[in-house]
């Protein structure tokens, strides 16, 4: 066994382009949905209880957008 190389099945797994694609994408909406929440709170704050969230969990969701666009 070399040093440094991962023992178990951390060692087989091989990940693709496609997979890496698929992890930018869902990155991507979670921002979108994140802006949009925002948006709406910022907006229409009304609107929250119609969509079937909590200002709360609206508000940790905001939290995960990066500083600048809070």
């Amino acid at each position: 066994m070399r040093r440094g190389q991962p023992v178990g099945p951390a060692s087989r797994r091989r990940y693709s382009l496609a997979d890496l694609r698929n992890t930018i994408a869902a990155w991507r909406q979670r921002a979108h949905l994140r802006w949009d929440l925002k948006r709406i709170s910022d907006t229409n704050p009304h609107l929250i209880d119609d969509i079937g969230l909590t200002r709360r969990q609206v508000d940790e969701e905001i939290a995960k957008l990066p500083f600048w666009q809070r």
